[in-house]
This record gives C-alpha cells, sequence and structure tokens, in this order.
C-alpha cells in the first residue's frame, strides 16, 4: 500500500491536471466544465486535507 507522501503526491498532481482544465474552461468560458472542475477540486482537497491523515504512519497503531 503506499504511503502518505505518495497519495499526496498523487492527488497533488490531480489538482495540477484541474487547474490546467480550469485556464481551458475559463479561457472559453465553459461554465458546466468550470462547475464540475470546482466540485472535483473540492473532493481531492478534502482527501488531501482530511484528518487524521489517509495513512497513519508506522510507529502508530491502528485502532
Amino acid at each position: 500500500m503506499p504511503g502518505e507522501k505518495e497519495l499526496n503526491v498523487n492527488l497533488f498532481e490531480r489538482l495540477d491536471l484541474i487547474e490546467r482544465l480550469e485556464m481551458i474552461a475559463e479561457n472559453n468560458d465553459i461554465e458546466a466544465v468550470k462547475k464540475q472542475l470546482a466540485i472535483e477540486r473540492k473532493f481531492i482537497e478534502r482527501k488531501l486535507y482530511q484528518q487524521p491523515p489517509l495513512c497513519q504512519s508506522s510507529s502508530q497503531q491502528i485502532q
């Protein structure tokens, strides 16, 4: 299973993709795409910043 660092890198890469798509949607004024991208961003950020983290460190015990 990937560690928290690998999961965070994946989520940040997704955010980068969303930002690039948002720029294109903004330039072409595509409202439906912009709304969906905003929703996707919220889902990713929720995972990225959730407490407790996605993975617990090996020093912590899973209860």
